[in-house]
């Protein structure tokens, strides 16, 4: 039923080419079809070796990086499944992601994504047998819930969906994709409960060093994106995915603070004006504290949905 979409970074890097290896053979495993997009060194091998189709030719813009809207284009060309999951090639999944795939079959129109655990990896991964539950006991363990990342976006593939020339890799691009569905009024689904994805965590040598979103590239994907204005996260998601239902998102503060932010931007306040800034630094300083408390997020989520069935300690 699903196609995994993603566009890796060159293979090059001994930790970039093991986590997107392991990445790879993962969604194998799952039994997903995979399009591997772009000719960076190391992709046409990666592919042969993980059963992916290559698909190396893509759109890309000055600096040479590929084009979500051409990579979009090609895959609903595609692709022949009724669900298309576009992912970055470093996140892992459990059986979790198929459950919901199953539980949205017949959904109409709707965006589904949610919020990723950081794990160090450093070496190779085997999905043989139990290795769900492995994986699972390992993020209980040493996983660390991500405040925003957004790393991959489920939807069915006849979504109408027309994104503008934004660069893949880089900031904006993923939080416009919640803005559109938004302003198209489709559901936002805020996966986390039962969607375990698990971030490889890794450096930035590719960007220089770099954290992507202070990129020249990061600051046209938000112009390109309409502005700050659009650069929606998940306190604009419309709804939690608890046990493959669809549930209202609870009401949080964290979302008033969000709703006042954005109001700001789109009257007109300088990104930089000290309104702004002022929110954001109470925004950011009050996520980071909710995040260090794990019975806030586990409240907020409800504790349970597969996911979390298989990170929460046992009772």
């Amino acid at each position: 039923m699903l196609t995994a979409i993603t566009s890796p970074k060159p293979f090059e890097d001994p930790l970039i080419r093991r986590i997107q290896y392991n990445a790879l053979r993962n969604w194998r495993a799952l039994g997903l079809h995979i399009l591997l997009f772009g000719d960076e060194p190391g992709a046409e091998a990666a592919a042969r070796a993980t059963g992916a189709r290559w698909v190396p030719q893509v759109r890309r813009n000055a600096a040479g990086t590929p084009l979500l809207s051409d990579i979009l284009a090609q895959a609903r060309d595609l692709a022949q499944t009724p669900w298309l999951l576009l992912v970055n090639a470093d996140i892992l999944f459990t059986p979790c992601l198929l459950h919901a795939v199953q539980a949205l079959a017949d959904h109409g129109p709707i965006l589904v994504t949610g919020r990723r655990w950081d794990l160090d990896v450093t070496e190779d991964l085997a999905f043989a047998q139990d290795w769900p539950q492995a994986l699972a006991r390992r993020v209980r363990a040493q996983g660390r819930l991500n405040r925003t990342g957004l790393d991959y976006f489920l939807f069915p593939r006849d979504l109408p969906l027309t994104m503008p020339d934004l660069a893949i890799g880089r900031a904006g691009w993923d939080n416009w994709m919640i803005f559109h569905a938004r302003s198209q009024g489709w559901p936002v689904v805020d996966a986390t409960p039962d969607v375990l994805a698990v971030h490889q965590n890794h450096h930035y040598g590719h960007l220089g060093g770099k954290p992507h979103y202070k990129t020249p590239e990061s600051l046209e994907n938000v112009r390109l994106a309409g502005g700050p204005a659009h650069m929606y996260t998940l306190w604009e998601a419309t709804h939690l995915l608890v046990e493959g239902r669809l549930q209202p998102a609870p009401w949080h503060p964290m979302r008033w603070l969000r709703r006042i932010e954005l109001w700001l931007l789109r009257e007109g306040f300088p990104e930089r004006g000290w309104k702004r800034v002022a929110l954001r630094f109470v925004r950011r300083r009050l996520q980071a504290a909710l995040f260090r408390n794990p019975a806030w997020w586990q409240a907020y989520y409800g504790g349970r949905g597969c996911a979390l069935a298989q990170i929460l300690p046992k009772a």
